[in-house]
């Protein structure tokens, strides 16, 4: 009863707020994310059926609560979640490294299947550099380490490619190219795990890498933050080469530098992307070699060293060239207490701060099976306020910027399976202006036709027809049909009235 309590006075806050707040509640355009991970062992060892059977209840309960982008983790330690001629089936799937799953499926074509099934993206999550985690006993023979071991070093009981060695990138590069030539990926993904993180009095070692690579840099710092910078724009190059349409995408740590170290910094007091993990962020957003960027904002609203408030808004000030997602993280966000409002959690404020500047379009979530729980009325929250409607991607333009063509021959016809409106894909002359999904609408009969307000989208779907919901034939409605190409750019209106 308690918890009921506290969801009702969550409602009841947003719904206190002002109207043009309450407008920003509803973007057309939004990106609306969550993290799948392996390497919380949720799969490890289960049957094959098991895990499809998680993962669909999962993205059913995801799409529930208004998710439209899946980010699934399918490279953890050099290893694979689908099926690789170059490293071994993951530990984390099977529960020893190599072992194919059996009866054989491949997660990464699966999750493919069953999110665009769901009109839900799917992005291809990898660890670059991490070759081997502390509770990995055993490497298969096919571990890219017993082929190549000249290219890792050990720091701290992990297994790391040594980011100073070109043929580490090239490496990559070539997992990256055979990920996105195989499989129908929306993205590309890369998380915090650059440089690894620092433990005190540990320096990583590459010294040797640095003695043959490092000519030319007075520090090894500037070194390192050069290696990452290529690792990423060799990338960007990789995925752009092979499909244009794919995107690449980072979420980095949540703080870029702290003010005391750099006067453009956000006033916070933490570990740093720049000066600990050698992720110069702001620059790849600059020169364009990331396509979005969801910082890790996993801190709540008043923390003493890195406040969620200083650092959204710092985030939205600071890298707006590129579009900007917020990375929540759940358990945090509900276990702690509104500043002005004890009685609820920080839900509203931190959705109120993350629509309040036009910059950031969008969040991901950490992690998904948090939000299937619902831990703190979190799902409800989603589900009923703040992904009350259908959102379309955010546009990439400086990838794609033309729309497909009109929806051709619209029309209402009487089938066996009932009253269905049925269309004609537009022509296209290649895949990047290729109708992949459409977007219908349905407004009164005498209403303004208004596409920018979601809540009158009914269906986002993968085919040319939607089934009506025909009553008595008595009520007027004028629906409206675009198409979709992969980015998500939006069609012409094609318009039809019907009586339902």
């Amino acid at each position: 009863m308690k918890l009921r309590i506290l969801f009702v006075g969550m409602v009841l806050l947003w719904l206190s707020f002002g109207l043009s707040e309450a407008q920003n509640l509803h973007p057309k355009r939004e990106f609306r994310g969550a993290w799948i991970q392996c390497v919380n062992g949720q799969f490890q060892g289960m049957a094959s059926e098991q895990v499809k059977a998680k993962l669909i209840a999962q993205l059913d309960n995801l799409k529930g609560a208004g998710i439209n982008a899946i980010v699934f983790q399918v490279r953890a330690e050099c290893d694979a979640l689908y099926k690789s001629s170059y490293e071994p089936w993951s530990r984390f799937l099977t529960g020893e490294q190599g072992k194919a799953p059996s009866p054989f499926w491949d997660p990464l074509q699966f999750m493919i299947e069953e999110c665009h099934r769901r009109n839900m993206e799917l992005h291809a999550w990898i660890n670059p550099y991490r070759a081997k985690t502390k509770g990995t006993a055993t490497l298969s023979p096919l571990h890219p380490y017993n082929k190549y071991p000249d290219l890792f070093v050990n720091y701290e009981g992990q297994l790391y490619f040594d980011p100073g060695y070109p043929q580490s990138r090239k490496y990559i590069c070539k997992i990256v190219h055979d990920i996105v030539s195989r499989y129908d990926v929306d993205a590309i993904h890369m998380d915090d795990y650059f440089y690894p993180y620092p433990v005190n009095g540990k320096d990583f070692p590459d010294n040797v890498s640095f003695a043959a690579y490092g000519r030319g840099f007075d520090n090894k710092a500037d070194w390192r933050r050069n290696n990452v910078n290529a690792l990423i724009k060799e990338i960007h190059e990789t995925v752009r080469d092979c499909k244009p349409w794919v995107k690449f995408g980072v979420s980095p740590f949540g703080i870029y530098r702290n003010r005391k170290n750099d006067p453009k910094g956000s006033d916070t007091n933490g570990l740093q992307n720049y000066d600990d993990l050698y992720a110069d962020v702001l620059l790849w957003v600059k020169n364009g070699w990331i396509d979005y960027n969801i910082p890790q904002v996993y801190w709540e609203i008043g923390h003493p060293a890195a406040d969620y408030a200083t650092l959204v808004r710092w985030w939205a000030q600071n890298a707006s060239e590129r579009p900007l997602f917020i990375g929540q993280d759940v358990n945090r966000t509900v276990t702690h207490a509104d500043l002005k409002n004890p009685q609820i959690s920080q839900i509203p404020e931190k959705y109120r701060l993350q629509r309040l500047y036009p910059q950031i379009q969008g969040s991901c979530q950490w992690y998904a099976e948090a939000v299937v729980n619902n831990v703190g009325h979190y799902r409800d929250m989603l589900a009923s306020v703040y992904h009350k409607y259908p959102a379309l991607m955010p546009e990439f333009p400086f990838m794609d910027d033309e729309a497909p063509k009109k929806v051709r021959k619209i029309k209402a016809i009487w089938t066996e399976d009932g009253y269905i409106l049925c269309w004609t894909p537009p022509k296209y002359k290649d895949r990047m202006n290729e109708a992949v999904q459409f977007v219908v609408y349905r407004f009164a009969d005498k209403e303004d036709v208004d596409l920018d307000d979601p809540s009158h989208i009914v269906a986002i779907t993968q085919h040319p027809f939607y089934k009506l919901p025909y009553v008595n034939g008595e009520t007027r409605y004028r629906y409206v049909v675009t198409a979709l190409d992969r980015l998500q750019n939006e069609s012409k209106a094609s318009k039809k009235k019907i009586r339902l």
